[in-house]
């Protein structure tokens, strides 16, 4: 039934809304004004979030950039040890021109593999496959020759390659001079090597001054330095033997003997020591040559009693000297019947035995024998009479091996 209710409201008081909306029994809307402010509420929270929140979003910032830090760090390890392991950070040649010098020695038979490999273990050249496709470039069928060449540390594999081969052979004169040979036997091999006539040589020999040596110097015997030399095909006789007398000279002034009387001595005993020892008892021999020719020595009353310097004087090498041919005063190389040194060198002596003579061993013996020829076994002593028990020893060795100590 209608009674006229709903229609009242129209004159009602505003403030009597909600109370209208509670009454009618009916859902309803919030009021506009409180619905926008319900919506409004959340919004401006959300733009202003809280410290504690703000503290939480920088601390994940950072863990994520360490993680990818640490993930970078890895990845960047594995590639340098994958890089080393395939050999792609590996130096395969030095730019040059190269640091500190030093010798490099070529043995016998040594071909350009084993040159390479020693090249780079002694760091003249970074990689030996470069050094040996570097050889292979410029070699045209030449191989390097054994000896001693002057290099530099971390050189360009080319340059080292070309310092190994050296000039065109057709333009040069090979010659190896081994360690105590004598003048004569050096000259044969000079002559041999350039085409010279050896009486070139033996020329020269006669004037031993015109090279700087001192005026006792009988010949150039002692100063034609053993080595590997590469003659220019235009060098001539004097210029060949300049050269080497410089290289034995050169030595001598670092060891620190540069007055050339001394040299002179120096290579007289180094000449000997050469002769009698083995190289790893040059030292010892030069000591025991030095105690003979002690003023005092009552054990060989100043004599050196060589056989070496006999054999030389007799133009001979032998190791068998009959007792007169040690008695022969008339032999200037006789240590047996001459006190003190003989009148020169008797060979070539080695870088070796000039060293050790220039610093001989404070030891006391003065005798010694070698009593193997084949292993150069030597054996010093104090005194004559056990000098005698190692040379029966030395005569037993001779009797087992027939035609070895002549």
């Amino acid at each position: 039934m209608n009674d006229g209710s709903r229609n009242s409201t129209a004159s009602q008081d505003p403030s009597d809304v909600d109370a209208y909306y509670e009454d009618d029994g009916y859902a309803h809307p919030e009021p506009v004004e409180e619905f926008f402010a319900a919506q409004d509420t959340p919004a401006r929270t959300a733009q202003r979030p809280s410290k504690a929140r703000q503290r939480r979003r920088r601390r994940r910032t950072v863990v994520v950039l360490v993680v990818l830090l640490l993930f970078a760090g890895m990845v960047f390890g594995v590639a340098l040890m994958l890089r080393d392991m395939l050999g792609l950070n590996k130096v395969t040649d030095y730019p040059g021109p190269g640091g500190e010098e030093t010798v490099f020695t070529v043995p016998e038979g040594a071909g350009a593999l084993a040159i390479g490999t020693g090249l780079e273990s002694a760091d003249i050249v970074a990689d030996s496959a470069t050094f040996i496709t570097a050889l292979s470039a410029i070699s045209e069928g030449r191989e390097v020759q054994p000896g001693e060449y002057e290099m530099r540390l971390q050189m360009p594999a080319a340059d080292a390659a070309e310092a190994l081969l050296g000039a065109d052979p057709s333009l040069v004169s090979y010659a190896a001079v081994a360690r105590d040979l004598r003048q004569g036997e050096v000259f044969d091999i000079l002559s041999e090597s350039t085409g010279i006539p050896r009486a070139e040589f033996d020329a020269l020999a006669k004037d031993p001054t015109q090279f700087g040596l001192p005026s006792q110097a009988l010949s150039l015997e002692g100063y034609l330095h053993p080595g590997e030399y590469r003659f220019d095909v235009e060098a001539t006789a004097p210029q060949i033997i300049e050269e080497m007398v410089k290289a034995t000279t050169d030595r001598l002034a670092e060891d620190g003997v540069t007055d050339p009387a001394k040299q002179y001595e120096i290579l007289t005993i180094a000449s000997i020591v050469q002769a009698e020892a083995g190289e790893g008892d040059y030292a010892t021999v030069a000591g025991a040559i030095n105690n003979r020719l002690t003023p005092g020595n009552t054990e060989t009353s100043g004599l050196l009693q060589s056989d070496a310097t006999v054999a030389y004087g007799l133009g001979k090498r032998t190791y068998q000297l009959s007792e007169e041919e040690k008695a022969d005063a008339s032999n200037p190389y006789n240590t047996f019947a001459n006190p003190g040194l003989p009148k020169g060198p008797i060979g070539s002596p080695s870088d070796e035995a000039i060293d050790a003579t220039v610093n001989p061993a404070d030891v006391p013996f003065y005798f010694w024998v070698t009593v193997n020829l084949d292993t150069a076994e030597t054996k010093f002593s104090e005194t004559y009479a056990e000098h005698l028990g190692y040379v029966a020893e030395y005569d037993a060795w001779c009797a087992d091996h027939p035609g070895r100590c002549d």
